[in-house]
């Protein structure tokens, strides 16, 4: 894999003014359950040089982690995948989960040989402030933003979030 450019991120103060307009779009608001990853895939496009995102939180934190999957691209539209956990997980296997993906360290174990790390998974205090950010297109594939809830084991997240293309 080519050596890829670290994504450029940013705070806003705009907590407010996000949520209102994004409570107005379709999709942009979603609650992300207590155990769960939300993963939104966006492939690349040839018409734009960047994909950008921007998510806040109501009243709780939650994990964010930015990958890119250089394998080729068979859909072109932006999708949503909920990963849920498993009540009948015995301890062993969360205790690997926990020593492989742990959010408070930020996570560098990928599974997937065509996945590259963006930007680690870690908490962020969206409940706070704006989280924002963008990344150049390092070539043709899919981005996988990884909203993480998984730590939370008694809180669901409401998150709003927007991502698009610019130039």
């Amino acid at each position: 894999m080519p050596v890829v450019k670290p994504a450029s991120t940013w705070t806003s103060g705009s907590l407010k003014e996000l949520k209102t307009n994004l409570q107005q779009e379709k999709g942009a608001v979603v609650k992300v359950y207590r155990g769960n990853i939300m993963t939104v895939h966006v492939p690349t496009v040839a018409e734009y040089q960047r994909v950008c995102w921007e998510f806040a939180t109501d009243n709780y934190d939650i994990g964010f982690g930015v990958y890119f999957d250089w394998s080729p691209i068979t859909n072109y539209a932006i999708t949503v995948h909920i990963s849920e956990s498993s009540d009948d997980e015995d301890e062993e296997e969360q205790e690997e989960l926990a020593n492989v993906a742990d959010v408070e360290k930020g996570c560098k174990v990928t599974v997937n040989t065509n996945l590259g790390e963006i930007l680690p998974m870690y908490r962020q205090d969206s409940h706070h402030a704006v989280q924002g950010g963008s990344h150049e297109f390092p070539g043709e594939g899919t981005y996988l933003l990884k909203f993480d809830n998984s730590y939370s084991l008694w809180r669901n997240k409401t998150l709003y979030y927007r991502v698009y293309y610019s130039n």
